[in-house]
């Protein structure tokens, strides 16, 4: 199908525009962005350089992406925003380029990121990850897949969120948030298991059973991590979602709530 390009968009000659691509007025794409096919692109929206979009994927009116890292260490090295196929970025979203240290900020296939969230560098977030409203990544912040921030949550650099998390609104995370569980506060707490989104994704109920038996081994016994650790080898069922979850939390670097 053709492209809709209005005729006050700026486009970079290196850049590449593939097939039934929109972009809205005034939009800028710029040096060594790649525009997958049947992308979306609002007015005013900036591709700032070296950008890759998937397909499909829709970009809201005012947006930035690809802007140098706020990074005092970043000597203006090649880096990279990257973001899969059919995610959404709503209005005034921003997303910096990563630096060195990994060479790019990523945002897996199916997100939805929201209304002006900030994506520093070297974030990288998996499949299906959903951010609400005016939350704020730090840098080197890893998002498993299909985790889900609230509102105006603030996380600290480095910090790692595990898949099926659900953190609450204003949440500050500076610590690392197990996968499969809820998280709210400042300080953040843990409020049991993200048992309804599981359910929502067609997690087996036995698997959500031996979850909660691993989460009160770790988070409602007197147990430390490597008491708890070892109790959940011998007394759990050997499945994927319970292996991830005693990983996650025995090799945190940050820590995890209680």
């Amino acid at each position: 199908m053709s492209q809709r390009i209005h005729p006050t968009v700026l486009i970079d000659p290196s850049a590449t525009i593939g097939a039934d691509v929109e972009i809205g007025p005034f939009a800028i794409i710029g040096p060594n962005v790649i525009v997958g096919d049947g992308c979306r692109i609002a007015a005013r929206a900036t591709l700032e350089m070296n950008v890759r979009l998937g397909t499909g994927v829709q970009v809201g009116s005012g947006s930035i992406l690809g802007g140098a890292p706020q990074d005092l260490k970043f000597g203006g090295e090649e880096t990279w925003v990257e973001i899969g196929d059919r995610t959404i970025l709503r209005e005034y979203a921003t997303v910096n380029r990563g630096t060195r240290a990994t060479g790019s900020t990523t945002i897996g296939a199916d997100g939805f990121i929201m209304t002006y969230v900030h994506l520093a560098h070297d974030c990288h977030l998996g499949d299906g990850v959903i951010i609400a409203n005016g939350t704020q990544l730090a840098g080197h912040v890893t998002i498993e897949d299909r985790a889900i921030l609230s509102g105006l949550v603030a996380v600290h650099q480095f910090v790692k969120i595990g898949m099926h998390a659900f953190v609450g609104g204003a949440t500050r995370v500076n610590q690392d948030v197990p996968p499969f569980v809820k998280a709210v506060g400042n300080p953040v707490e843990l409020y049991g298991l993200n048992s309804i989104g599981m359910s929502r994704h067609g997690i087996a109920p036995s698997t959500v059973g031996a979850l909660k038996r691993a989460y009160r081994l770790f988070f409602n016994s007197d147990l430390n991590i490597g008491q708890a650790l070892e109790r959940a080898r011998t007394e759990l069922p050997e499945l994927p979602e319970v292996e991830h979850f005693t990983r996650f939390v025995a090799s945190s670097q940050r820590g995890v709530p209680t």
